[in-house]
């Protein structure tokens, strides 16, 4: 099985999402709610619009191409939010690798609520990665995750957060200030503005979750 992409309403440069957008074959594309407009920029069809469409701008698009996709109309009061609305329907549908775009920038409230589907996500089984126009955001838990030389190029930078408690046995290598089995604190963000030295590099936290912030990827 593919993947399940979603495009929010938030904040979204269209010109790097046609270049890094990539739907294919056994892929689920959604739009949740003002999302289509992005899509409808970059000529892309979904196939699901989902959302309450009061971000949507123009509604116009859902009503001439209907044959095109489905569309699920939600509650304006609902609990969840058109991201989660939009996840559940990806998990339904069997999917366990999610790419979340339009889910950053314009209401700090839907930022940190589209950061939070991360751990929801994580919770279920399934990997979700937060796609911005310059920095990209993943959670991992009692796990690794490492970059090749190719990618972590030379003066990107990083940043490690702990999330939902202290994170334990934390290791940095391959980056600029190294960490040997520490423990991140929620309080203090001593994982802030690490830099990649060009070179294979690995982040491990024994136990706990980390919220890996990249930015330039």
């Amino acid at each position: 099985m593919g993947k399940c992409v979603i495009i929010g309403a938030g904040a979204c440069d269209t010109q790097r999402l046609r270049e890094r957008l990539a739907v294919n074959d056994g892929d689920l594309c959604i739009a949740a709610d003002g999302g289509m407009d992005h899509l409808s920029e970059i000529g892309l069809t979904p196939d699901i619009v989902l959302g309450d469409m009061d971000s949507l701008e123009n509604e116009d698009v859902i009503r001439s191409q209907r044959a095109d996709f489905c569309v699920k109309r939600l509650p304006a009061e609902k609990d969840d939010t058109d991201m989660l609305a939009a996840i559940k329907e990806g998990l339904a549908a069997g999917y366990r690798q999610f790419e979340l775009y339009g889910a950053l920038g314009g209401r700090i409230d839907h930022t940190l609520a589209n950061i939070q589907c991360l751990l929801y996500l994580s919770n279920r089984g399934a990997k979700g990665t937060i796609v911005g126009d310059d920095v990209t955001l993943t959670l991992i838990r009692n796990e690794s995750i490492t970059f090749d030389a190719d990618s972590a190029c030379k003066g990107k930078r990083i940043s490690v957060f702990a999330f939902g408690a202290d994170a334990h046995g934390v290791s940095e290598k391959g980056l600029k200030y190294l960490l040997d089995h520490v423990t991140v604190k929620q309080e203090f963000p001593v994982g802030v503005s690490n830099e990649f030295l060009g070179e294979d590099a690995e982040i491990t936290v024994e136990d706990g979750m980390l919220l890996i912030c990249l930015e330039g990827f």
